[in-house]
């Protein structure tokens, strides 16, 4: 086998370069084929991570860097990389470290705890969104006694159209105007936790009350259309009436014209 550089006046299908050539045992030169690269990959190795009082199985290549590890931590942990420490035999590794330089091989143990500042900013806040949740309740605990007050007025509201009595549109309206300012007031607080559940029943009492109203006016509606009808009825009964008086004298004097005009026609 000999090495043969291809020129520039070669076949156009002969890439400019080194070309590696080889002697077939009759004597033909042919180009030398390719031998398959070795797989670069780093075989896959299982590590046994301990984080409190669970323990996570992971694979990962046996190459690679803590940084890697992290990242494969943070879908069974919950935990963003630069919130993950990591110790292998009692010292913190760096994200740059690969594991194979360190002695980490297959089921080796590493431990994995919250990073301190990560874990104390959690809890400020959370207890920020404590207290903010409980301003919400409060805010919304002042609505619900507002609403407690209309929902008296809707309830005088029906009984005093179930007892007959009619109620003129505009207290419909105004009642129904009330409920829409308590509604905005409630969708103007963002509330997370309790203080969104009970936001959301206080929405759906607001709504409910609402459509009683409208229902209410309907039937207030419909009891005024009716008191209207009763009226026109009896006035019509009257006037039938009168008709039927007026067609029992009218005869009369028809029938003494008739007889005047026969008596006139005996005399002659």
């Amino acid at each position: 086998m000999k090495k043969i550089s291809a020129s520039k006046s070669a076949a156009s299908d002969v890439i400019k370069g080194s070309i590696d050539w080889e002697l077939k045992p009759g004597g033909m030169l042919v180009q030398k084929r390719q031998q398959p690269l070795e797989s670069s990959a780093s075989p896959m190795i299982k590590i046994m991570v301990s984080h409190g009082s669970y323990y996570h199985d992971i694979n990962v290549p046996a190459q690679s860097t803590f940084g890697h590890v992290k990242s494969v931590l943070t879908s069974e942990t919950g935990l963003e990389p630069k919130e993950q420490r990591l110790l292998f035999k009692g010292k913190e590794k760096e994200d740059e470290e690969c594991l194979h330089m360190v002695g980490v091989k297959h089921m080796s143990k590493i431990v994995l705890f919250e990073d301190p500042s990560s874990k104390e900013r959690k809890l400020e806040e959370m207890q920020r969104s404590e207290e903010y949740i409980l301003k919400a309740c409060e805010a919304i605990s002042v609505i619900k006694s507002e609403v407690d007050k209309l929902y008296q007025k809707v309830l005088n509201l029906e009984t005093t159209i179930n007892g007959g009595t009619k109620v003129e549109d505009k207290e419909f309206v105004m009642l129904t105007e009330l409920l829409m300012v308590q509604l905005l007031k409630l969708d103007s607080i963002v509330a997370n936790g309790e203080a969104k559940v009970q936001r959301r029943v206080e929405v759906d009492r607001v709504q409910n009350y609402a459509e009683t109203i409208d229902n209410l006016k309907a039937r207030n509606s419909a009891t005024l259309s009716n008191a209207s009808n009763n009226d026109v009825s009896v006035i019509t009964k009257w006037k039938a009436f009168d008709l039927g008086v007026e067609s029992l004298n009218s005869p009369t004097p028809f029938q003494l014209s008739t007889i005047i005009t026969q008596d006139w026609e005996l005399f002659e």
